[in-house]
C-alpha cells in the first residue's frame, strides 16, 4: 500500500486488491448471524425464560384466589414454613433473624446509598442511569403486576417475627436484595473470574436471606423462588442489551473509554469480517495512535501477502454514536447557526459519512487516504472502516516543515475550497509530513457545502499550524500566491476562542488565550490595529489589516508597542489602552493586587500576567 507521498493510491480506492491465499468475498446469507452477534448469553436467556414462566405461573394459580391448584400450593409451601418456624427454641430465632437481617431495608438502603455514590465517583452514569431504571421497573412488577394480580396471603398458621407489609408474593426484600446485587456486581467488577466469584457468592446471600424470611413465617418458599427470579432477570436483561462488557467494560485501569478491546471475540470477528466482506486476510491486528483519537479506535490492520500490506481501519461502535452527538450538540450551543448539524441516528449512518468523505477527498485529487469501505461486524452497533495507511508518516509537529509542505498545506486548503469541502478539523495532529509532501488524514468531519465560516477557519488553522514549525512571515509570504488579503483576513477573524485546535494553540497556556506563533510560547493579546500604511506602521507599509484579529502574529513592519513601567503603581480597574499588552490572558483583567514587576513592566498576580495602563493619569 505504499505510494509516493503527496498522492493517494487512485486505482485501489474503489477495490482493495484481494490477498493471493484469500477467498474471494463472501456474500452472508439470510438468516446467518453477523461476525459480531449481539445476544444475552445462555445466562441471561435462561433467566429471562425462568422469570417469565415463574411470573405466568403465580398469576394463572392464584389470580382466582384460593381454589383449585392455589389450595395445593399453599398446603405444601405452609407444610415448609411450619417445619421451619415451628420450634420455638430462641437461639433458632436469633438464627432466623440474623439471616432475615440480610434483607432488612436498613442493609438494602446502605447499599443503595453506596452503590450510587460509588457510580457517580467512577462517572460511571450509564450504569447510574440503568440502576435507576431496573429500580422502577422492579417496583413496578412487584406491586402493580405480580403482588395485585397473584394477592396471595401469609403463611397460615405459624406467628410471624418478622416485618411484612402488603401482600406475600412476590417476597419484596429477597427481590430488592438480589436486584441490588447484581447491579454491583455489573456495575464494580470487572468481567471474569472476580464476577463468576461474586455470583456465587451473591447466590449465597440470597438464599440466606430468604432463608430467614420463611423461617420467621413472613414468607413462603414459592415467594421467595418468585422474588428472587424477578430480582435477578430485570437488572440482569437491562445490563446484558444497554450496557454489554464489549461496548462499555468495567476496568479500573486509565485509558480513553472510547477504545475498545480487540482481542477475544471482537478480534475474531473482525479477521473474518474483513476476509469475508473485504476479501483480505489478516495477519495482525494492533491499536494504533490511541493517545490522539477519541472518536473511535484506530487500528492498524496487516495484511498477508508478500511483501505483507498495511491497512488503517477505525472501530466504530454505539459508545462513538452517542460522543458524536454530544460533541455536535456541544459545537451548536457555541456557535449556533455556524455549526448547526444534525447527528447521526445510527452507528452505519455515521460510518458511511466518513467513506463518503474520503471518498470526497480522494475524487477531489487531495493527498488523502484512499477508502476501501467498511465492515459489518454487528448491525447497526459495531463496523470497521478501511483506508489507506501512511507507513513511514510522522505528524506535522515532529516533521521538519519548509517551503514545499507549505505550499502542500495551503494547496490543500484552496483545494478544499474548490471542491466546496470543509475539513473542520484541522491540527498537527491531523497533518502527516512523508518524504517532504503534506498528506491530510482524519476527514469524519468533512462538510460538504459547508459556510463561508467554516472555510476560513480551515484556512487559519492551517496558516497557525504551519507557523508553529516554521516563520509566521514565510508562512503569510508562501499564502498570497494562493489566497488574497481579505481571505487570509476573513479566516483569522472567524478563528477565535474554540475555533481554533487545542493541539495547535497548546504551546501558548490555556484553552482561549491568544497565540503568537513568532515566539512559540509567549502569549499576547489582540494589539490595536495596525494599518497598512507607511505612516501608520513606520516602514514599508506591507504588513495589512489582518494583524487585529484575535489569534495574531506580531507584524515586522509594525513594532509592539515600547512600554515603560509607570513612575508610581497605578490601578486602573476597567479602563485598558489599546496599545497595552498582557501575557496568558484572553482578555483585558485589572491587576488584582498593586504589585509592579519592573523588570517586565507587568503585573504578576496569582501565576498570570495582567495589563499594567500604558499612562499614569489617575485611576
Amino acid at each position: 500500500m505504499d505510494v509516493p507521498a503527496g498522492q493517494s493510491a487512485r486505482t485501489s480506492g474503489s477495490r482493495l486488491p484481494p490477498s493471493p491465499a484469500a477467498p474471494p468475498r463472501r456474500r452472508r446469507p439470510s438468516g446467518e448471524p453477523p461476525p459480531l452477534p449481539h445476544h444475552l448469553h445462555t445466562t441471561g436467556v435462561g433467566w429471562l425464560v425462568a422469570s417469565a414462566v415463574l411470573v405466568a405461573l403465580a398469576i394463572v394459580v392464584f389470580a382466582g384466589g384460593l381454589r383449585g391448584p392455589a389450595i395445593a400450593v399453599t398446603v405444601l409451601d405452609d407444610a415448609v414454613v411450619r417445619w421451619l418456624a415451628g420450634p420455638d427454641a430462641p437461639w433458632l430465632v436469633r438464627v432466623w433473624e440474623a439471616l432475615a437481617f440480610l434483607g432488612s431495608w436498613w442493609v438494602l438502603n446502605i447499599l443503595a446509598v453506596g452503590l450510587i455514590l460509588a457510580l457517580l465517583a467512577l462517572r460511571r452514569f450509564r450504569h447510574l442511569i440503568l440502576a435507576v431504571i431496573a429500580a422502577q421497573l422492579l417496583t413496578m412488577v412487584e406491586y402493580q403486576v405480580v403482588g395485585s394480580l397473584a394477592q396471595r396471603p401469609r403463611p397460615f398458621g405459624v406467628d410471624i417475627r418478622a416485618g411484612w407489609g402488603g401482600w406475600a408474593m412476590p417476597s419484596v426484600q429477597v427481590a430488592n436484595l438480589a436486584a441490588t446485587l447484581v447491579v454491583a456486581l455489573y456495575t464494580l467488577v470487572p468481567e471474569g473470574r472476580w464476577r463468576q466469584l461474586g455470583k456465587l457468592a451473591a447466590t449465597g446471600v440470597v438464599a440466606l436471606a430468604g432463608l430467614g424470611r420463611v423461617g420467621l413465617g413472613a414468607e413462603a418458599p414459592t415467594d421467595v423462588l418468585v422474588g428472587a427470579a424477578i430480582g435477578v432477570t430485570i437488572p440482569l436483561v437491562l445490563f446484558r442489551l444497554f450496557a454489554p462488557n464489549e461496548i462499555f467494560p468495567i476496568r479500573y485501569r486509565r485509558g480513553r473509554s472510547a477504545h475498545l478491546d480487540v482481542t477475544g471475540t471482537r478480534g475474531e470477528a473482525i479477521r473474518r469480517g474483513l476476509e469475508d466482506q473485504l476479501g483480505v486476510q489478516v495477519a495482525e491486528i494492533k491499536p494504533f495512535g490511541l493517545s490522539g483519537s477519541a472518536g473511535s479506535t484506530p487500528l492498524r490492520i496487516t495484511v498477508k501477502g508478500d511483501p505483507p500490506r498495511q491497512l488503517f481501519g477505525k472501530l466504530y461502535a454505539r459508545s462513538h454514536l452517542r460522543s458524536d452527538r454530544w460533541y455536535k450538540l456541544g459545537r451548536e450551543l457555541l456557535y449556533g447557526r455556524l455549526e448547526d448539524e444534525k447527528p447521526f441516528n445510527t452507528v452505519r449512518r455515521l460510518v458511511q459519512q466518513e467513506d463518503y468523505a474520503l471518498h470526497k477527498l480522494h475524487a477531489a485529487g487531495l493527498p488523502s487516504p484512499a477508502p476501501f469501505g467498511f465492515v459489518e461486524l454487528t448491525p447497526e452497533r459495531e463496523y470497521l472502516l478501511v483506508f489507506e495507511f501512511f507507513d513511514g508518516a510522522e505528524e506535522l509537529g515532529e516533521a521538519e516543515v519548509d517551503d514545499q509542505v507549505i505550499d502542500d498545506g495551503l494547496g490543500i486548503v484552496r483545494k478544499l475550497w474548490d471542491a466546496g469541502l470543509a475539513h473542520r478539523d484541522i491540527k498537527p495532529a491531523n497533518l502527516l509530513v512523508r518524504d517532504g509532501r503534506m498528506l491530510l488524514i482524519d476527514v469524519a468531519f468533512v462538510q460538504a457545502r459547508p459556510s463561508p465560516w467554516r472555510q476560513a477557519v480551515d484556512l487559519a488553522n492551517m496558516m497557525l499550524c504551519l507557523a508553529l514549525r516554521s516563520s509566521p512571515e514565510l508562512v503569510y509570504e508562501r499564502a498570497l500566491r494562493q489566497f488574497s488579503v481579505s481571505e487570509i483576513t476573513e479566516g483569522f477573524a472567524a478563528a477565535r476562542g474554540l475555533a481554533l485546535p487545542p493541539s495547535s494553540g497548546g504551546c501558548c497556556g490555556p484553552r482561549g488565550a491568544t497565540c503568537t506563533p513568532s515566539s512559540c510560547g509567549c502569549c499576547q493579546p489582540r494589539p490595536s490595529r495596525c494599518r497598512s500604511s507607511a505612516g501608520a506602521c513606520g516602514g514599508s507599509g506591507s504588513w495589512p489589516s489582518p494583524w487585529s484579529w484575535r489569534c495574531c502574529w506580531s507584524p515586522p513592519s509594525c513594532p509592539r508597542p515600547a512600554t515603560t513601567p509607570p513612575s508610581r503603581p497605578r490601578w486602573r480597574p476597567r479602563v485598558f489602552p489599546a496599545t497595552t499588552w498582557s501575557r496568558c490572558g484572553s482578555r483585558p483583567r485589572p491587576c488584582r493586587r498593586r504589585r509592579w514587576c519592573r523588570a517586565s513592566a507587568t503585573c504578576r498576580w496569582g501565576g498570570r500576567w495582567a495589563r499594567w495602563p500604558s499612562t499614569t493619569t489617575g485611576r
